[in-house]
């Protein structure tokens, strides 16, 4: 018989509440728990719970408390990398983080998912699909990442979007839904903000 976690990491429909997964659960929530509530100074004991906690870090990684996530283990963090105040990964699929991502404040990063059909979720079926992150990339504010999208290497998305498709390399997206404004060019080198330059 298949178990619940195994068709989780498939993506078949799944019930969330057995007791494998709620204990998995339960274990990620006590090791978050204790990484939000150390002392600001305390930076090397959060980053040995999340060494802990997660799938995958490297050397150079910083996540700013309060810190969510569901399991932890299906987290992979690429080289230096930063999340601002209140990630949440929702992690019942694979999220793979490139390197040198940066991820601004309040944003979702949600694999997770609930059928259409109210007869579906109310049997607590759910599913999840991974979530992949190219390097280089840039995640605004208050930015919903839904199951199953890629983002392309080098690309930004705008401040509040609702990224639900996936998003190519080298571009500039944002909106909701989500959608490519144009293309980061060598020209963008000059400027750090709309039309102003580096001097």
């Amino acid at each position: 018989m298949t178990s619940e976690k195994s068709k989780m990491i498939s993506g078949k429909p799944y019930k969330a509440f057995g007791e494998e997964l709620l204990a998995e659960r339960q274990h990620a929530k006590e090791l978050v728990f204790a990484f939000n509530s150390l002392r600001p100074d305390q930076i090397e004991q959060r980053n040995e719970l999340l060494r802990m906690l997660l799938g995958k870090t490297k050397e150079k990684f910083f996540i700013e408390p309060p810190f969510r996530c569901d399991y932890g283990y299906n987290i992979e963090l690429g080289e230096n990398f930063y999340s601002n105040y209140n990630l949440i990964i929702l992690d019942c699929a694979k999220v793979t983080i490139g390197d040198n991502v940066v991820i601004g404040p309040n944003a979702g990063i949600y694999t997770a998912g609930h059928p259409l059909h109210y007869e579906m979720r109310n049997q607590e079926f759910e599913y999840a699909f991974p979530i992949n992150i190219g390097d280089n990339v840039w995640i605004g504010g208050n930015v919903v990442i839904n199951p199953g999208v890629s983002i392309g290497a080098n690309s930004v998305i705008g401040s509040g979007s609702v990224v639900a498709k996936d998003i190519p390399d080298n571009v500039l997206a944002f909106g909701n839904p989500c959608r490519v404004i144009r293309e980061i060019t060598e020209a963008d080198k000059s400027f750090y903000y709309r039309n102003l330059k580096f001097e």
